[in-house]
């Protein structure tokens, strides 16, 4: 696609793509946090469950808010979200969890001046070898690091105020670790005080099953596990059978460059039955912290401008559409205690 060619598409696709999603009876009693509260859902259109607004990859060992200019920052990526804004997008959730770069003061003001809701989170990045993971993963037991993040949600993130909308956690490939089964539990007992979904990144399939483990030994449902990054598994029976049993799969990281192959996982997905357990993002962004100016500060439309027409190309319906990118990001990420009654 030319450069003005996406331009006319930034410019017109809010045309046909700005109708509120309407969740009729669902909508008295779901709710999702932003960064500046709780969100109207009837306002809700596109959503994006996966994008980082900065990233600094130093480690918990030395991360400080010293090491970047929030200005900055806020100058780099509000560019990039009101791009976002004119294809129809209402919220992304910045998937930058503690010790790897998350501000929520930031946050909120970029939410303020787009118009996007922004949702942060709560929970630790277990993934890499644990270098994001602080010292009080290995010497405090799950309850207490729940704790932790259950203040997050009951009091707001550093005495700002500002409340996370779910739980960000990071694991590698099976089997886990004790820190990262650690933080798995945490999360379960975060889950079931706070209401709020887990969502992990996830080195494999057979890793999120060890998840899907833990979470259920604690009596939570499934559907509130997301599976990150599921396009990094190349056995597609996991998505198939974790998705049967009620975990939301999401495939991050589509852009113009992969888009044949992101094609192939939703029509599996579809194949099966389950785009009603489908989540879909870009994992894109966004300012690097250590870089000068920043690095290379990816945008965000290019699931509007690329992805979703291919998908039309190819016989996924409106409704379809609607479901993957409204209506499922709502479902899957809604604040609701979710227990099971029963083993599995």
């Amino acid at each position: 696609m030319s450069t003005q060619s996406r331009r006319k598409f930034l410019q017109t696709a809010g045309a046909f793509i700005t109708a509120p999603l309407l969740l009729q009876a669902a909508e008295d009693h779901y709710k999702l946090v932003s960064v500046t509260g709780e969100l109207p859902l009837k306002e809700m259109d596109f959503i994006l469950p996966h994008e980082h607004i900065m990233v600094d990859f130093i480690g918990a060992a030395h991360i400080t808010k010293d090491r970047y200019n929030p200005q900055e920052v806020y100058d780099k990526a509000l560019p990039k979200l009101l791009e976002l804004r004119k294809t129809g997008c209402t919220a992304l959730f910045d998937c930058t969890p503690a010790y790897l770069g998350r501000d929520a003061v930031l946050l909120k003001k970029l939410s303020q001046a787009s118009g996007i809701a922004i949702l942060t989170n709560t929970g630790y990045y277990g993934a890499a070898k644990e270098k994001y993971l602080p010292q009080q993963v290995f010497t405090e037991d799950a309850a207490t690091l729940a704790k932790r993040w259950i203040n997050e949600c009951e009091n707001g993130i550093e005495h700002t105020g500002i409340k996370p909308g779910f739980i960000k956690l990071g694991v590698d490939e099976a089997p886990l670790t004790d820190a990262q089964q650690k933080i798995i539990h945490a999360g379960a007992l975060t889950h079931l005080q706070t209401g709020l979904t887990i969502a992990v990144h996830t080195g494999n399939g057979k890793a999120a099953g060890e998840e899907l483990d833990i979470l259920t030994s604690h009596k939570v449902n499934p559907d509130a596990l997301v599976w990150v990054h599921a396009q990094n598994e190349q056995d597609f029976t996991y998505f198939t059978m974790l998705g049967k049993q009620g975990v939301w799969v999401q495939f991050d990281g589509v852009n113009k460059d992969n888009l044949q192959q992101y094609l192939i996982f939703l029509q599996h997905m579809k194949t099966h039955q389950l785009l009603n357990r489908t989540l879909v993002s870009q994992d894109s962004g966004w300012y690097h912290v250590g870089e000068a100016g920043g690095g290379n500060f990816n945008g965000y439309t290019d699931l509007f401008v690329y992805f979703i027409p291919l998908l039309k190309q190819h016989g996924f319906t409106n409704v379809e559409i609607n479901q993957v990118f409204k209506k499922n990001p709502i479902e899957a990420y809604r604040v609701s205690v979710r227990k099971r009654n029963v083993e599995m």
